[in-house]
């Protein structure tokens, strides 16, 4: 290991983080398995939907690979909190879900392809000075980590979360 440099080893755990899984469910076995009936209901006791969780996750992971891939000066803010939770807590067909997650991965592989080809120190140009790469693969990987916790909770509320082994 004594050619790897820090900048090596940090992309290397950075990538680790944003798959997920290391202390807890990953996104991945969050949102398979869910079914149609189950997407948008909302349990007691929390506020929002599988579906609506699904899609936040989705749109500002979308929204942060959208600013840190800038370099065309075509990124559009969006509107707290309007534009980052769907309206409806009930998906608007039986194919979104799927879709979404699709996206998601779609939109995950193309950060992490900025992430391996990219300076994670250097500001954007285009931000306020403090953002940078590592701080927008933390910021997706936190946010995840988050909702990730709270699908998995409204899905044992709604009967649906079976872990996987070391995930209670």
């Amino acid at each position: 290991m004594a050619n790897t440099t820090l900048e090596t080893e940090l992309k290397k755990q950075l990538k680790a983080l944003l798959d997920g899984g290391q202390a807890h469910a990953k996104l991945d076995d969050a949102v398979s398995g869910v079914p149609f009936d189950v997407q948008g209901k909302v349990p007691q006791g929390l506020p929002y939907s599988p579906w609506q969780l699904l899609e936040h996750i989705r749109i500002a992971q979308k929204d942060i690979l959208e600013f840190s891939d800038n370099v065309d000066g075509s990124y559009k803010e969006l509107k707290w909190p309007d534009d980052y939770w769907p309206k409806s807590p009930v998906p608007p067909d039986e194919k979104a879900w799927d879709a979404s997650v699709k996206s998601l991965r779609k939109d995950r592989a193309a950060f992490e392809k900025l992430l391996a080809e990219g300076d994670l120190i250097k500001p954007f140009p285009w931000g306020d000075g403090s953002q940078n790469l590592l701080r927008e693969a933390l910021l997706i990987a936190d946010h995840e980590a988050y909702h990730t916790g709270e699908l998995v909770m409204a899905r044992r509320l709604l009967g649906t979360w079976k872990p996987k082994k070391g995930h209670a």
